[in-house]
């Protein structure tokens, strides 16, 4: 018996600020539902992106009451769409 790495929520697209350091991705979950998350990333640090919203336990019916939401949430994303 092997054990299966968890499935992973598929990113739909991904928004960056003009300058890189933040974006929001959409995403789709395995159980159909909908989401989104807040990104940061620091020049300075090779890690990668950091989570700075945690908004991704919030789940919606459609990829566009996700956008809905994140644009009320989000306040630079509406000047990157």
């Amino acid at each position: 018996m092997t054990d299966k790495p968890p499935e992973k929520n598929r990113v739909l697209r991904s928004i960056e600020t003009v300058d890189g350091m933040r974006c929001v991705d959409f995403f789709i979950r395995l159980d159909g539902s909908f989401g989104f998350e807040e990104y940061r990333r620091d020049t300075e640090d090779a890690r990668g992106w950091f989570p700075i919203g945690f908004h991704a336990q919030i789940s919606f019916a459609s990829e566009e009451e996700a956008e809905d939401k994140a644009l009320k949430l989000v306040i630079w994303l509406r000047q990157a769409l």
